[in-house]
């Protein structure tokens, strides 16, 4: 099997002598958007202001809908938080487009915020958070690298693995 960096390196260079769209970048990969979830509390999926898209906090979800849950370092490993992480940043793409309606209009993902459900002890996050950033660039090229924090957390909303936010800049 390829490795997600080797995936994301082949894309980028599809990309720039096909200048594939987001779209085709996920259909390439086999990938489908998850259906996006609506908030929970008393906040909005998304804020923009000026040209900057600000979505709210995602988890991570299976195929099947179900959250990714558990401790990376105890019930996960690095791996598992990975895919995890890929899983979360699928879900904020889901919301890019739900917010968007064309991921074509996604000029640069601008930063990601990561926060990864650890074990005591565990010092890998960045490994984890390698997931959502791998993707992102796969999906959207050059455009997909971005700044980026991963932050070790005792506790998850629905003990998830992973949550992250995002920034985007976005055009007209």
């Amino acid at each position: 099997m390829k490795s997600p960096r080797f995936l994301a390196l082949l894309l980028v260079v599809a990309g720039a002598l096909h200048a594939a769209t987001p779209e085709e970048n996920l259909a390439a990969l086999g990938l489908a958007l998850p259906p996006t979830s609506a908030p929970v509390a008393n906040y909005v999926p998304a804020v923009r202001t000026g040209n900057l898209l600000f979505l709210a906090g995602n988890i991570g979800r299976d195929a099947d809908g179900k959250v990714i849950a558990g401790k990376v370092g105890a019930e996960l490993t690095v791996a598992q938080g990975a895919e995890a992480a890929k899983r979360t940043a699928l879900s904020l793409i889901a919301n890019l487009k739900a917010e968007l309606g064309d991921l074509r209009r996604v000029k640069r993902i601008v930063r990601v915020g990561g926060f990864v459900n650890s074990a005591p002890g565990f010092t890998q996050q960045p490994a984890v958070m390698n997931g959502a950033s791998d993707l992102l660039v796969t999906v959207f090229g050059d455009a997909g690298r971005h700044a980026r924090t991963s932050v070790g957390v005792s506790e998850l909303p629905l003990n998830a693995a992973v949550e992250a936010d995002l920034v985007a800049e976005i055009v007209d």
